[in-house]
């Protein structure tokens, strides 16, 4: 891709995705609801002004570390110590429910198969694929509305990082299914090295932090060396850890988030998610998806995929919540947070291509389910605040 062709599509996904983001903000709709639909608008499915790429893949990462890295600025440390143990047992109903509803629904559509063969194999890959959240929209979502800190925010917040990496050991577990030579405890050890690794250097750096904002504070060399951090964070935690990298730049947020300066910090690092990187990863959801490559042998399975998808989440979620005392409607704020799925939920299924685990028709329905979760999330989590 040449670079003049790069600037033409940079200026229409900005153009796009903010005259579609203040629609959605006219009719009380979030604005990233617009910007996944302007992606959709100007992507393969429609106009095909602009191609999935690279390019673009690599800007909306680094978006999505952005948005990640202002979500654990905007981390209330106290409140999220309180909902630790809470947070950790919605995660794990919000992969179990999931898990097994994706593989009872392969089964129902494609017939039960024996324990140990290929099919049963895929039937628990596309339930491993449901297991994954996104939490990215979400947590803009919530930031649009002044609720991220609050208590049922952080406990989103908390449960979906802790779903990333159960996630991510349910996953190593089923590839091994195919590759014998994985090496599942390892994995396990590795992702809590990098939580103990986060707690000790963390810390450290939280020290440094300190003393360089009492004494030079509130300048920009402060928000500098925490971009810095964040990308850091995410390095390390993929490269050296095997954790997804938006996990390394949540938790660099978190060490920086009790900063007097971290106020100061997160409106920084907004600058950059809102003029470019924030809506090009927004906008690259609907990009990736082809709605006119959809046939009707696949299509019944989408729907179905994503209405189980969403609302295992929800009952997982949700009922676990109602288990630990919080009231219907907060119950179902959370279940509705966690119902997202995005980019961990692409890079499951792309492993499933690699590996042989997942066919490529099935690819449709894990975008579909993307797409219809990331603009439901927001409205249905912004009807529940409002009833509040």
């Amino acid at each position: 891709m040449d670079k003049t062709s790069i600037l033409l599509q940079l200026a229409i996904i900005v153009i796009a995705s903010k005259a579609f983001g203040l629609l959605a903000r006219k009719i009380k709709a979030p604005q990233v609801a617009g910007e996944i639909i302007a992606g959709l608008l100007i992507g393969p499915s429609f106009l095909s002004l602009i191609q999935p790429s690279d390019f673009l893949t690599e800007i909306a990462e680094i978006g999505v570390i952005l948005l990640m890295f202002g979500a654990g600025l905007e981390t209330n440390l106290s409140e999220l110590k309180k909902t630790g143990i809470k947070a950790t047992l919605i995660a794990c109903c919000g992969v179990f429910i999931p898990l097994i509803c994706g593989t009872i629904l392969y089964m129902a559509f494609y017939g039960a198969s024996a324990v140990g063969t290929d099919e049963f194999y895929k039937a628990i890959f596309i339930g491993t694929i449901l297991t994954a959240t996104s939490v990215s929209i979400t947590a803009q979502t919530l930031r649009e509305m002044g609720k991220l800190s609050d208590i049922v925010g952080t406990t989103i917040m908390s449960a979906a990082i802790i779903d990333d990496v159960i996630g991510i050991v349910v996953l190593t577990i089923v590839i091994g299914f195919k590759d014998p030579t994985t090496n599942v405890p390892q994995v396990i050890i590795n992702t809590v090295l990098f939580f103990v690794f986060a707690i000790i250097v963390g810390f450290i750096i939280y020290k440094i932090f300190k003393l360089v904002d009492k004494r030079y504070p509130h300048t920009r060399r402060i928000p500098i060396l925490g971009m810095a951090l964040a990308f850091s964070f995410a390095y390390i935690a993929d490269a050296y850890f095997g954790v997804a990298d938006i996990t390394g730049a949540y938790i660099a947020g978190i060490i920086l988030c009790s900063l007097d300066d971290s106020e100061y910090i997160s409106r920084k690092m907004d600058i950059n998610s809102y003029m470019l990187f924030g809506p090009v990863f927004f906008c690259s959801i609907g990009l990736q998806t082809d709605i006119k490559s959809l046939d009707t042998t696949i299509l019944i399975f989408s729907l179905a995929f994503v209405v189980v998808g969403m609302l295992s989440k929800i009952v997982g979620c949700g009922l676990m919540s109602k288990v630990l005392k919080f009231n219907t409607l907060d119950s179902l704020k959370i279940g509705a947070g966690m119902m997202t799925r995005g980019e961990v939920a692409l890079i499951v299924a792309q492993t499933g291509l690699g590996v042989g685990m997942l066919e490529s028709q099935f690819f449709t329905a894990v975008i579909l389910l993307i797409i219809i979760s990331s603009i439901t999330t927001p409205i249905v989590l912004k009807v529940l605040y409002s009833k509040g």
